[in-house]
């Protein structure tokens, strides 16, 4: 795809700080730069948000990369400063981190065997910093009288038996932010929705999938495929822009059909 059929109404000049970089993040980081949107990438990796952000310049927008962790408050409170310092406004949050280091999300396990600090660390990034970057992103939000908060769940949030406790929890937890967010600032026009993937083929799942696990996920996929960082990173973009502007407090999942909700 050349950058203009990534191009989406509703984001030309819009200020999004995503707390989080990656697969999914530089899929919806294109499609922002295309649009008009002007990014702000944090992340533990520096080279990283780099590669996130530069995907959004590459296809026509402005983004810079900052480095955060994003389970210490000192740095999130420093990537949304530093969005206002680049670009004096804030439109909108990409909550998109999650923690999937193989020291953490690979001993994430059932209640009984669960690590205290792999419960902890899991929490700290995937739930705890999703609430920090609200906190300092909203009165930014408030100020200019129109915000939205795109926040990243999983599916595995509502299946029966997941074998990663602490992951299903933490974004299972995302929810009860989100709704929080929706109902309380509402009327300040600031809108909350979240996603929930099923199995995306980014470039760190493929290395860690095989393929007999990669035909089996499929089987349970009603849609003939497997989910593309695009297909989240279009829902994104789509959250973010002036199209739902009357949507909020909202979970939808992109997974092919591998989770159905009334």
């Amino acid at each position: 795809m050349n950058s203009s059929e990534f191009r989406m109404p509703g984001l030309e000049g819009k200020v999004v700080v995503f707390a989080g970089a990656g697969g999914i993040a530089t899929a919806a980081a294109t499609y922002l730069g295309a649009s008009g949107a002007k990014l702000v990438v944090g992340d533990l990796l520096q080279e990283s948000a780099e590669r996130t952000a530069q995907a959004a310049r590459d296809a026509g927008g402005d983004a810079i990369a900052v480095k955060a962790d994003l389970s210490v408050e000192s740095d999130i409170r420093h990537l949304v400063a530093a969005a206002i310092e680049k670009f004096g406004k804030l439109d909108g949050l990409f909550n998109v981190a999650a923690e999937l280091a193989p020291e953490v999300f690979g001993r994430d396990t059932k209640v009984a065997d669960m690590p205290l600090e792999v419960w902890q660390r899991t929490f700290d990034v995937n739930l705890t910093g999703f609430m920090l970057a609200t906190k300092y992103a909203m009165p930014h939000l408030v100020e200019s009288g129109y915000g939205s908060i795109v926040n990243l769940m999983s599916d595995a949030a509502y299946l029966v038996g997941v074998s990663q406790l602490a992951y299903a929890s933490s974004k299972a937890g995302i929810g009860g932010l989100m709704r929080h967010v929706a109902s309380v600032y509402g009327s300040d026009n600031v809108r909350s929705n979240s996603i929930a993937p099923g199995m995306v083929l980014t470039p760190n799942a493929m290395a860690v999938i095989s393929e007999e696990m990669r035909e089996e996920l499929q089987r349970a996929t009603p849609l003939p495929r497997l989910g593309r960082p695009e297909d989240i990173g279009a829902m994104a973009a789509f959250f973010l822009s002036d199209l739902s502007g009357w949507i909020t407090g909202q979970v939808i999942s992109v997974s092919g059909g591998q989770v159905m909700r009334a």
